[in-house]
């Protein structure tokens, strides 16, 4: 049985919380949500004057009570690190909330160990992206008291199924840092996401 999901509709569209309280009660007390945060925030404002949004977002999550895990930002590939915006942001962002931060960057400004020094300075941990977008984004980063992997399917995005050495590698990884480590399957428009999912939950 997998213990953990990614909500991605949330990047799309405002939930209710007491939709997140019904998801919350749906599911054993060991499984968890990452939840996506919204393009409101992240895609059409650029991570600028969000208070408002970020407040209506995280008591709606906040539904999810102790089951809500990691909050995950992905960023537009147009958007290039800038140290002041996303200073404002992330510390906007941890005078709310205490939850685990992860970030998907996409621009390759972010890939940078200064950049990776800054992300830790926020308790902000960097996705690891597979196919990875730029270089550098195909390994973990940020604060490294979080492992979090996204793999979208490889070579064709969304449909390519991994095999078990490509699995193996992958959880290989998440053994060796020894911390809380999520593996998210993308590859669903074939149904591969669920078998790659539950051959990589066995051989954790």
């Amino acid at each position: 049985m997998l213990n953990a999901v990614e909500i991605n509709s949330s990047f799309h569209r405002s939930h209710r919380r007491a939709t997140y309280e019904r998801w919350s009660a749906s599911v054993p007390d060991d499984f968890a949500f990452a939840v996506k945060m919204p393009k409101t925030i992240t895609h059409q404002a650029r991570l600028v004057a969000v208070a408002a949004q970020l407040d209506r977002f995280l008591e709606e999550s906040s539904g999810l009570g102790a089951k809500r895990g990691p909050i995950l930002i992905q960023l537009p590939p147009s958007l290039a690190f800038d140290r002041a915006v996303a200073s404002d942001f992330f510390a906007l962002l941890r005078a709310r909330t205490a939850s685990e931060l992860v970030c998907e960057p996409r621009h390759r400004s972010w890939f940078t160990p200064e950049v990776d020094a800054f992300l830790v300075s926020y308790r902000v941990a960097r996705v690891a992206a597979d196919p990875a977008p730029a270089i550098g984004a195909g390994a973990p980063g940020g604060w490294p008291g979080l492992r979090y992997t996204r793999l979208h399917g490889s070579p064709q995005m969304y449909r390519s199924s991994y095999d078990a050495a490509a699995i193996e590698r992958y959880a290989a990884g998440v053994r060796k840092a020894g911390v809380d480590g999520w593996i998210m399957f993308d590859n669903t428009m074939t149904g591969a996401a669920t078998l790659n999912a539950l051959a990589m939950r066995k051989m954790l």
